[in-house]
């Protein structure tokens, strides 16, 4: 199999790649990038073999207000329909249930801090090595319906569809497994006018104290994107 080639949507300069950028770096995969917040442009759908689709404080109904939010939609469906290992994260996962489909809209409650998720009864090997219940960060007010054809993997009380997969290949992540210490920090600094007390929304002292879960959950990552690697060998054209 040659060099993996992954290709990256990022949508603001505080929410990039955090621990996959390691992830890819060790294994010496190749790292392309679309981001929104600069003069922007997509590759040929030809040219990657991975989208990673980033998270973002804007709602994928914001169209009128960011435009480059169409062409987003109709290359992340164009690369879904070109059996491309998709990834989305937070925003991203939002955006590829719209692709799939399905409704998005504001939740009865955000979340945003380390909350426990919990896997479903659907078996599946991605999740076979994964706890049954784990710390991730969140950091979210929206959500979605289940995509037609995905299978639900994870939950929380307050936001049922947390992540999904669809066709083996494409996969929507609510929260946060890629952050690391210090993006992170730049997400609080960025995003602190957010911290409005809640039920589930805990203040920045609480979710600092808590950073060294980056770590573990970047193992739990690491663990999904090497899934990912194994299926794509499996599966080379």
């Amino acid at each position: 199999m040659r060099d993996l080639r992954i290709h990256y949507l990022q949508h603001v300069p505080f929410e990039g790649l955090g621990y996959i950028e390691n992830w890819a770096k060790a294994k010496n995969y190749i790292l392309t990038s679309t981001k929104f917040y600069e003069n922007w442009t997509l590759p040929n759908i030809e040219d990657f073999d991975w989208l990673i689709i980033m998270g973002g404080p804007m709602g994928v109904y914001q169209e009128d207000e960011y435009s480059w939010l169409k062409a987003e939609k109709q290359f992340i469906k164009a690369a879904i329909k070109k059996n491309k290992v998709v990834i989305g994260i937070c925003l991203g996962s939002q955006l590829i249930a719209e692709a799939l489909g399905a409704k998005v809209y504001p939740n009865t409650k955000k979340e945003i801090g380390w909350f426990p998720v919990s896997l479903t009864e659907n078996k599946l090997s991605l999740t076979d090595n994964l706890p049954k219940l784990f710390e991730v960060l969140h950091w979210h007010g929206d959500t979605f319906d289940l995509p037609k054809g995905a299978i639900h993997l994870m939950q929380t009380d307050v936001c049922k569809h947390q992540a999904f997969i669809y066709k083996d290949r494409v996969i929507g992540l609510q929260f946060h497994l890629e952050s690391t210490p210090e993006s992170l920090k730049q997400m609080i600094t960025n995003c602190r006018h957010e911290l409005i007390a809640d039920d589930f929304v805990q203040t920045e002292e609480d979710i600092l104290r808590h950073i060294e879960l980056c770590e573990q959950t970047n193992i739990i990552l690491n663990q999904i994107l090497d899934h990912f690697i194994s299926f794509s060998i499996l599966n080379k054209n």
